[in-house]
């Protein structure tokens, strides 16, 4: 039953995965002073740190990425924040178990600078979406949305806040889902067994 969590930066949806209890083994960064590892630490979760400049090619870094992925045998690999494209050979690998939380409503959005890119497009609804994870960047069936209004007046920053306590909520909820042998998966469509709802619209 066992997760494993890659992350960048401050953690926050790894933080959001432990404190919801779910079993998260281990935390992989591939920066060395990455937030987040210092909670992972705090919680006695076992840390591992790649850093991705110090390997010659993509690959290298994504076989000794996997390799330390594979010594917890987890069943679900959560990108958790994690800043770096991961090679298709590597998706492959865990085709199935590897998801992503990613800040916008996709098929919108994907990339960087979500929220600015939002803004600028005048959409009403923004938010953020868990998917699966395939070879192509920020797509891949999508398991959870949830939705914030955009506000008259909003930044980049102010946007971001608020789709990121919507980030908190739903991904612990996919993840459980995973564990428990809840998605189906048929013609890149997921649902859930049970019905649970795969949109959360904020009252904000």
């Amino acid at each position: 039953m066992a997760l494993v969590a890659l992350i960048s930066g401050r953690g926050s949806n790894m933080r959001a995965l432990v404190e919801a209890g779910l079993p998260v083994s281990a935390v992989i960064s591939n920066v060395a002073g990455a937030q987040g590892l210092e909670f992972a630490r705090s919680r006695g979760i076992a840390t591992k740190v790649l850093e991705h400049r110090k390997f010659a090619s993509r690959d290298a870094f994504d076989a000794a990425l996997a390799a330390e992925i594979d010594a917890f045998a987890p069943r679900l690999v959560a990108l958790a924040g994690f800043m770096r494209v991961l090679g298709a050979a590597f998706v492959q690998r865990y085709e199935g178990r590897l998801l992503n939380i990613h800040p916008a409503l996709l098929p919108s959005f994907p990339g960087l600078d979500t929220h600015a890119k939002a803004l600028a497009a005048g959409v009403k609804l923004h938010g953020c979406t868990v998917h699966f994870v395939t070879a192509e960047v920020d797509h891949g069936p999508i398991v959870i949305q949830a939705a914030v209004r955009v506000r008259a007046g909003d930044s980049p920053e102010s946007l971001a806040a608020r789709v990121l306590a919507q980030e908190h909520i739903v991904y612990p909820r996919a993840a459980r889902w995973f564990l428990d042998g809840r998605l189906l998966r048929q013609n890149g469509v997921v649902t859930v067994k049970g019905n649970d709802a795969q949109l959360v619209v904020s009252p904000d």
